[in-house]
């Protein structure tokens, strides 16, 4: 059962103003800051991708973080569940906390379901146009349950799993994502090449800044 969800609004706060901005920020790591956010079934590929791309980003010298839903639920959001009040706080706290790392100049890489369009669109007007990369993890129902890493969809299927995406409560694909890679097919470094190929586009980073990258 999920615990309670706060609902007090914070009073009596003011916005503090740093003189250390994002654009100095950015300009130190001669790249842009982003929210790269992978969204797909469980067993879409999104954590292998988000960390593979994230290795690739490193390897060109780019400041990264990966925000990943398992990981995430074992501290920020250890107090939710998964009833459909849940999974849109938490995606709400990971929009909040990937915008905070953003505005620190990093592009930061989030692997969550997130299986409602309405808790994506809800991130992406967190912030700027084009601040905001949605990549769908294309993989169909049946690969993700012939995967199941986890054993998640056995047991979703025997009962033991109440409201699980795919199985038992929905998942709404994205309809006007950046880039949609085919992560059912394709091999795991063309993947990594489509979302970089997509970023250089975006203009979040233009070259290897390797040479620059403090070690």
């Amino acid at each position: 059962m999920d615990k309670p969800i706060l609902s007090a609004v914070s009073t009596n706060v003011v916005w503090h103003q740093a003189t250390v901005t994002r654009v100095r920020r950015e300009a130190q790591n001669r790249h842009r800051g982003a929210i790269i956010w992978f969204t797909g079934l469980s067993g879409s590929g999104k954590s292998t991708l988000a960390h593979a791309v994230e290795e690739a980003l490193h390897q060109k010298g780019c400041r990264t973080f990966v925000l990943d839903g398992d990981n995430v639920r074992h501290g920020l959001c250890g107090d939710l569940g998964f009833s459909d009040t849940a999974r849109v706080e938490n995606i709400r706290r990971v929009g909040e906390v990937a915008k905070l790392f953003m505005e620190a100049g990093i592009i930061v890489l989030t692997a969550f379901i997130s299986p409602y369009r309405e808790d994506r669109e809800r991130v992406r007007g967190m912030v700027e146009h084009g601040d905001f990369e949605e990549i769908y993890c294309d993989t169909p129902l049946e690969v993700c349950e012939q995967r199941d890493v986890k054993g998640l969809y056995k047991k979703a299927r025997a009962g033991q799993i109440k409201e699980f995406t795919g199985i038992s409560s929905p998942y709404e694909a994205p309809e006007n994502a950046e880039l949609t890679v085919n992560t059912g097919r394709a091999e795991l470094d063309s993947c990594v090449d489509q979302v970089i190929g997509e970023l250089m586009k975006r203009g979040i980073f233009l070259h290897d800044q390797r040479t620059t990258e403090t070690r």
